[in-house]
């Protein structure tokens, strides 16, 4: 039987996130799945290792409506790519008729999607619930990124053992989920003069500003940086660290997966969505805010204690 995933949302941690869904689907019906995912999800490096992923197919649609599977004709060009691989089976985590269609259209006979129409909830249990409910099991909520074992021992060789090893989630997909980059400053400082450290920071180009401010600090000599860095070899670097201390963004996703012990600073996204699904996250939330009541629009980058992000991430290096 071939399956196909729908997966539309963007970003590295949405990809993450719906793994555990991923992998179910797989193993039920015991062939490896292709998946329909968007570019910028990275799923060609994040997945590159991964025995349930038969093949990647990309979903190239943009916010402009100049992908070639946006429009009218893009639809089409969709459904046509689609058909040609005669698909079985396909589950769509999305509520839109848009890839209903496409699925018929393409001549997919068996279709599992989410109820149409449906307003944003909690992506986390929306995916769940569906799933369950398809598979007729119960399914874990953790993900699991596959990587090389080799690569792994290879970049622990350099790793110092007199050293703890944190990656540091510096970027966000929005300044108002970006704590003061002073602040990172000021607590890798403060935490390499309790333990000493070495500081892995996860972020990209984008993030030049952010990473020159660490090191051009005094604790510049301990960081490396993920500036120019493909994502699938970062993934054995973050295997290897004791902590992950940042922002929620796809980095946090990436080290919850990879099962490192995760602190997350929740500033202006919903922690019941995005901070509870992993036994590995650990979370800070605002000054006179609590995780039900940290959402979107929360607006809380300068509400993050200091004091509660250095003791907690001092306790969990501990």
């Amino acid at each position: 039987m071939k399956v196909l995933v729908i997966q539309p949302k963007i970003g590295m941690g949405d990809m993450v996130i719906y793994l555990p869904y991923i992998h179910a689907i797989s193993k039920k019906y015991r062939t490896p799945v292709s998946i329909l995912v968007k570019e910028n999800t990275r799923a060609d490096q994040l997945l590159a290792e991964d025995k349930h992923i038969e093949e990647i197919i990309l979903l190239n649609r943009t916010k402009n409506n100049s992908g070639i599977h946006d429009g009218l004709s893009g639809f089409f060009k969709l459904c046509k790519e689609l058909e040609l691989k005669k698909f079985d089976k396909v589950f769509i985590f999305n509520s839109s008729i848009r890839y209903l269609l496409i699925s018929k259209i393409a001549g997919i006979k068996n279709i599992s999607q989410y109820p149409l129409f449906r307003k944003k909830d909690n992506i986390v249990m929306s995916a769940k619930i569906f799933t369950e409910n398809e598979l007729g099991e119960i399914v874990s909520t953790q993900p699991k990124l596959n990587i090389n074992e080799d690569k792994v021992k290879k970049t622990k060789q350099r790793f110092s053992k007199e050293f703890k090893h944190i990656c540091m989630g510096i970027s966000a997909s929005g300044y108002t989920k970006r704590w003061d980059i002073k602040n990172f400053v000021k607590l890798c400082i403060s935490i390499n003069s309790k333990i000493p450290s070495k500081f892995y920071l996860a972020a990209g180009n984008n993030d030049k500003s952010l990473i020159d401010q660490l090191f051009n600090s005094e604790i510049g000599k301990n960081c490396e940086s993920f500036q120019n860095l493909k994502i699938k070899d970062t993934l054995p670097i973050i295997k290897n660290c004791d902590l992950y201390v940042g922002n929620d963004t796809g980095w946090l996703h990436i080290s919850s997966a990879l099962n490192i012990k995760c602190l997350a600073l929740f500033m202006d996204s919903p922690v019941q969505a995005y901070g509870k699904y992993s036994k590995n996250i650990n979370v800070i939330v605002p000054e006179g805010e609590t995780e039900e009541t940290t959402i979107h629009d929360t607006l809380g980058a300068d509400k993050i204690s200091f004091e509660k992000v250095l003791n907690k991430s001092l306790e969990l290096l501990d």
